[in-house]
């Protein structure tokens, strides 16, 4: 049984009660649970929203590696036609941290940005005077609310940013860079799915589609410092950088990371373990603990109310007790 905050329970009541899909948990790169619920099964892909953002900032790394592209420079360097736009002077690393100065509204209030990204990304409705495509909704970030590197700030357009950076410098579309660099070395079973906008360009925020075994070869290929096979596919250094990073959060996710923190496009779970997290909408979670040997993916249809925080504490908490229960055999 595990405490809860509204009481304990078991973690299977949790994942009835959670809206989960799919669960895996790795143990010393041993499947200890593979459940699926609903629709879902081991040959389904399923969308991972968010979780996409840290596949972005782990190629960002890779290439970073290859000498693509060193994150240091300003993103103008390798997108001059930004040079017009609010991003004028921020570099890579700034979009990794989500610190750029930006001004992009996240909410999906009418008219946001956010809401712009929707309607030429996923919903594929053109409104007259938004945004067709997500190159054109970067173009038209002209505004500013504080210098490059002063605060995080989680907006998922520095994703998509980097998403163009990718693929300038690797002169392939991001769907073939990842499966070039990353999904084939890593030998998946399936093949994974992007969604893209009306120029084909891949949303590089939170389109991936995948599924649960082949999100949970990604999760063990991290615990396993990126080797796999005897091939180094992910540099060891950049995800020694990434678990120690220290970008700090804002007060309003404290409740959810007491000590979190966030770097290359990834949560910090907790900077004195180094255990980091992706995260997307919905209840779509990857979590990496290498120094526990231990990884588990969890796919799942969060409802789009105000359970939604609380949810995703639950969720912790129950990684965390499997964890824990593992660490004592």
């Amino acid at each position: 049984m595990v405490r809860f905050s509204d009481g304990k329970r078991s973690v299977a009541d949790l994942l009835e009660r959670n809206f989960t899909a799919g669960l895996l948990v790795l143990h010393r790169g041993r499947i200890i649970l593979e459940y699926y619920m609903d629709c879902l099964g081991p040959q389904n892909q399923h969308l991972v929203m968010s979780v996409t953002k840290s596949f972005t900032g782990t190629l960002t790394g890779m290439l970073m590696n290859k000498e693509l592209l060193d994150v240091r420079k300003p993103v103008t360097h390798y997108l001059p036609e930004l040079a017009a736009t609010a991003y004028r002077g921020a570099t890579v690393q700034q979009l990794l941290d989500m610190s750029s100065g930006v001004i992009f509204d996240e909410s999906l209030n009418e008219g946001s940005h956010m809401q712009k990204g929707l309607y030429a990304g996923w919903y594929r409705q053109p409104v007259p005077g938004w945004p067709r495509t997500y190159w054109e909704l970067i173009l038209s970030l002209h505004e500013a609310e504080r210098s490059h590197g002063a605060l995080f700030n989680y907006r998922s357009i520095e994703s998509c940013v980097l998403g163009f950076v990718l693929q300038r410098v690797s002169g392939m579309s991001l769907a073939d860079l990842m499966s070039y660099e990353l999904w084939v070395p890593m030998g998946a079973e399936e093949d994974a799915y992007i969604v893209v906008d009306d120029a084909g360009f891949a949303i590089a925020s939170g389109g991936l589609c995948a599924t649960l075994r082949d999100l949970g070869r990604f999760a063990q290929l991290l615990v396993e410092g990126g080797a796999w096979r005897g091939r180094q596919i992910i540099p060891c250094g950049w995800i020694e950088a990434t678990r120690n990073g220290r970008v700090e959060l804002p007060e309003d996710m404290r409740k959810l990371l007491p000590n979190g923190a966030y770097h290359n496009q990834w949560w910090i779970e907790d900077t004195r373990r180094r255990t980091i997290w992706a995260r997307g909408h919905g209840g779509q979670t990857l979590y990496v603990d290498p120094g526990a040997e231990f990884a588990a993916v969890k796919l799942s249809a969060f409802p789009d109310d105000d359970t939604v925080n609380q949810r995703w504490i639950d969720d912790r908490v129950a990684l965390l007790a499997i964890r824990a229960a593992l660490s004592e055999r």
